[in-house]
C-alpha cells in the first residue's frame, strides 16, 4: 500500500469509531439540518486544528506525542496539561468502545443486552493482546476499519434509502440545538494519530497536508450520509448505537470500525507514555489496558454513564482542551521550530480567539444539557 493511502486510512480508521454510530442518536435529539451544521462546522475547525498540529510536527525534529510537543513549545504544565488531554479522551473512547463492542456482542448473540459484561472481557483481552505489535498491527487495522466502513456505506444506500422518510429528517428542535455537539466534537478527533502520519510519510511528508484534508472530507461525507439514512429510516426510534437497529451485518462492521480507534487509540498513548515520558513499553501497555475495563467495571456495576455520555464528555474535555493547547503551541513552533516545513498556515489573533471561543462556548453550553 501506497504511503498517502496508509497514513489516509490511519486518521480515518481514528476518527470513525464510537463517535460515528452515536451521531445519529444525537441528531436525532436536534433534528437532522441542525446536525448537518455541527458536522460542518466542527469538522472544518478539527481539520483546521489538525494542520496546524501537522505543522507542528512538521517543524519539529524526533518523535514525539502530542504531550511531547506541548513540552517543547509550553513548558511542563503545557506537557502535564496535554498529557491530562489526551489520556482522558483516550481513556473515554476506550470506555465507549468497550460499551459499544460488548452491547453489539451481547445483542448479536443473544438478542438482548444481558451478556455485554462477558463480552467486555473478551473484547478487551484480546485487544490488549493486539496492542503489543506497534504500527504495523495499527495500519493492517484501520485499512479494516475503513474497508468496513465503505461497506456500511454502500450497504446502507442499498437497503435502506427507499425507505427514508422525509418526516423525519425534515423537524427541527432547537431547544436541543447544542445536543449534538460533544458527540460529534468527539467523533472527529484525531489528534493523537497526527504525529503518527510524519512517520509513516516518511521521505513524503510533503503530503502531510492533502492526507488531512483528504481524510476529514472524506469523514464529514461519511457522517452526513450515515446519519441522513439512519434517520431518515428509524427516526425518534434510533438507538444510541446506531448499528444495533439495522441488523445483524451492520453490528458487525460497526464493531469492526470500533476494533480498529481502539487498537489506534492504544498504541497512540502507549507511544505518548513510552516517547515523552520515558516509561517502558511493558508499564506503558499497562497503564493503557488496566484503567478502561477498571472504569468498565464502574461503569457497569453503577449503571451511571451511557455510551453517548461517556463520548459527548470525552469530546468536550479531551477535544476542547487539546485543540486550545494545540492552538497555543503553533505560534511559539513557527518562531522557535527547527525545521523548515513543508507547509505553513498564517494564523491570526481574531481566528485564534474565534476558535477558542467555539470550544469554550461550544463545551459551556453541551456540559449545560447533559445536567439536563
Amino acid at each position: 500500500m501506497g504511503k498517502f493511502f496508509v497514513s489516509f486510512t490511519a486518521i480515518v480508521g481514528t476518527i470513525i469509531g464510537a463517535g460515528f454510530l452515536g451521531i445519529p442518536y444525537v441528531i436525532m435529539k436536534s433534528g437532522f439540518l441542525i446536525g448537518i451544521i455541527h458536522l460542518m462546522l466542527l469538522g472544518a475547525v478539527i481539520a483546521l486544528v489538525s494542520l496546524y498540529l501537522g505543522e507542528i510536527t512538521l517543524r519539529t525534529p524526533g518523535n514525539h506525542q502530542l504531550s511531547g510537543y506541548a513540552g517543547i513549545y509550553l513548558g511542563k504544565k503545557g506537557k502535564a496539561l496535554m498529557l491530562f488531554s489526551a489520556a482522558f479522551g483516550i481513556y473515554s473512547a476506550l470506555l465507549a468502545y468497550l460499551i459499544g463492542e460488548s452491547e453489539s456482542l451481547s445483542f448479536l448473540f443473544s438478542g438482548t443486552l444481558n451478556f455485554r459484561l462477558y463480552f467486555a472481557f473478551a473484547f478487551w483481552a484480546l485487544l490488549s493482546l493486539i496492542s503489543f505489535f506497534g504500527i504495523r498491527a495499527l495500519e493492517k487495522g484501520d485499512f479494516l476499519g475503513v474497508s468496513a466502513v465503505f461497506i456500511i456505506i454502500i450497504l446502507l444506500l442499498i437497503l435502506f434509502l427507499p425507505k427514508i422518510s422525509l418526516d423525519n429528517l425534515n423537524y427541527i428542535n432547537l431547544n436541543n440545538f447544542f445536543a449534538p455537539f460533544g458527540v460529534i466534537l468527539f467523533a472527529y478527533l484525531a489528534f493523537s494519530i497526527i504525529p503518527e502520519i510524519k512517520n509513516i510519510l516518511g521521505s513524503e511528508k510533503r503530503k502531510v497536508r492533502p492526507v488531512i484534508i483528504f481524510a476529514y472530507s472524506f469523514a464529514f461525507i461519511l457522517y452526513v450520509v450515515f446519519s441522513g439514512i439512519v434517520l431518515g429510516y428509524k427516526g425518534l426510534g434510533t438507538p444510541e448505537i446506531a448499528t444495533l437497529s439495522l441488523g445483524w451485518p451492520f453490528i458487525l462492521l460497526g464493531m469492526a470500525t470500533m476494533f480498529t480507534s481502539y487498537l489506534s487509540l492504544s498504541i497512540a498513548l502507549m507511544d505518548s507514555f513510552r516517547l515523552d515520558f520515558k516509561i517502558s513499553r511493558l508499564l506503558s501497555w499497562f497503564l493503557v489496558i488496566s484503567i478502561p475495563i477498571i472504569l468498565y467495571i464502574i461503569a457497569y456495576l453503577t449503571g451511571a454513564v451511557s455510551f453517548t455520555s461517556i463520548i459527548s464528555i470525552g469530546g468536550i474535555i479531551s477535544g476542547g482542551l487539546a485543540a486550545i493547547l494545540i492552538l497555543a503551541m503553533v505560534k511559539t513552533a513557527k518562531i522557535k521550530g527547527r525545521i523548515n516545513p513543508e507547509y505553513s498556515l498564517p494564523l491570526p489573533k481574531t481566528l485564534k480567539i474565534i476558535l477558542w471561543l467555539v470550544f469554550i462556548f461550544g463545551a459551556a453550553f453541551e456540559i449545560y444539557n447533559l445536567l439536563q
